[in-house]
C-alpha cells in the first residue's frame, strides 16, 4: 500500500530485484515508468470498509502510506483529518488485511512519536501517527504478525518519479533560484536514504520481531549542511552558513520541533542496513535531476 510515492516505489523495486513478488496498491495509478511493471490495483485505505478481497491471496502486507502536511484539505480541521485518516483509518486497514488472510505486516511509520514524544501531546499530527503505531501493533497475533518501522526525513528518488523538494534543492545549489540567498535555517533532524529504508523494511518483513516499533535512521546532520551536500553533488561546493530564519526552501511548518532545536538520536539499526548513505543518496537524486 502507497507502492507508488517515492518511499513505498523505492521499497518495491528493492523487494522485487531480491526475489519477491510484488504487486503495488494506492488511490492513484504509478507515474514512474519501472513503477508501472508492477501489478497494480486501486485501494483507498481511507474509505471506511476496504474490500477484503482485494487483499485475498497476499503472504504480506508492507504499508508505505499515510496522511500528512501535504494531504490536507484546507476546508476541514486538519486534526480532525489526521485522527480519521491516520488514527482511525490505518489500524482498520491493517485489520482488514488480518481478514483477508495475510500473516505479516510492516507499517512504515514516523520517527517524531519516538524521537521526540514531547510532540504527542501537542502537535494533532505527531498524535495521530503514534495512535496508528499503537494500534497496528496492537492487532499482531501468532497468526497475524506486525510491527512498524519508524523513519525520519528522506533523502533519495524512484527514476521517473517527480519530486518537487529536491528538484527545487538542485536548482538552489546551481545557483538558479536567485531571490534565494545561500543559508540553512538553524537547526537539524535525523536523516535516511531511501536504500537504507528499503532494506530496512526488507529484514523487518523477513525477520523483524513481531509488536516491535524500529526507530531507524543513519544520520544527524544540521539542516545547513544537508544544502550543503546538494551544492557539492551539482559541482558548487561552498560553505552554506546557518541562519536563525525561515528558508523558503524548508518552512517552519515543516520542522516540527520548531526553527533552531536539533532532533537528534541514535538510530536502531538492528534490522541490519547501510549506514553512511545520505552523502552518496543526494549525489544520486541530484544527478537524476540534472
Amino acid at each position: 500500500m502507497g507502492g507508488t510515492g517515492l518511499l513505498g516505489g523505492h521499497a518495491a523495486i528493492h523487494l522485487r530485484e531480491h526475489g519477491f513478488e510484488v504487486s503495488l496498491a494506492s488511490r492513484s495509478a504509478p507515474q514512474a515508468p519501472i513503477l508501472r511493471e508492477f501489478p497494480f490495483f486501486t485501494l483507498d485505505y481511507i474509505q471506511d470498509g476496504p474490500d477484503v478481497a482485494m487483499l485475498e491471496g497476499f503472504d504480506a502486507l508492507l504499508f508505505c502510506a499515510g496522511h500528512d502536511i501535504r494531504h490536507i484539505d484546507r476546508d476541514s480541521p486538519a486534526d480532525k483529518q489526521w485522527h480519521q485518516n491516520n488514527t482511525v483509518a490505518i489500524p482498520r486497514f491493517f485489520a482488514a488485511a488480518r481478514d483477508a488472510g495475510i500473516r505479516r505486516a510492516v507499517m512504515l511509520g514516523s520517527f517524531y512519536p519516538q524521537a521526540a514524544p514531547a510532540l504527542i501531546d501537542t502537535n494533532p499530527y505527531v498524535l495521530s501517527r503514534h495512535l496508528s503505531d499503537e494500534g497496528v501493533r496492537a492487532l499482531s497475533s501468532p497468526t497475524f504478525e506486525v510491527m512498524s518501522v519508524n523513519a525520519p526525513f528522506m533523502i533519495g528518488h524512484v527514476p521517473g518519479l517527480p519530486n518537487a523538494m529536491f528538484e527545487a534543492y538542485t536548482r538552489y545549489a546551481q545557483g538558479r533560484m536567485p531571490g534565494v540567498p545561500v543559508f540553512g535555517p538553524k537547526g537539524g533532524t535525523h536523516f535516511m536514504s531511501t536504500r537504507s529504508l528499503s532494506e530496512a523494511l526488507h529484514q523487518a518483513l523477513i525477520n523483524g520481531v513481531p509488536g516491535k516499533a524500529y526507530l531507524v535512521g543513519d544520520e544527524n546532520i544540521r539542516f545547513a549542511d544537508l544544502f550543503g551536500l546538494f551544492f557539492e553533488a551539482v559541482g558548487n561546493p561552498q560553505e552554506v552558513p546557518e541562519l536563525d530564519q525561515e528558508h523558503p526552501l524548508l518552512p517552519d511548518s515543516a520542522l516540527f520541533t520548531g526553527r533552531g532545536n536539533y532532533l537528534c538520536y541514535e538510530a536502531d539499526d538492528s534490522l541490519g542496513y547501510r549506514r553512511n548513505d545520505v552523502r552518496a543518496a543526494v549525489a544520486e537524486l541530484v544527478q537524476h535531476y540534472l
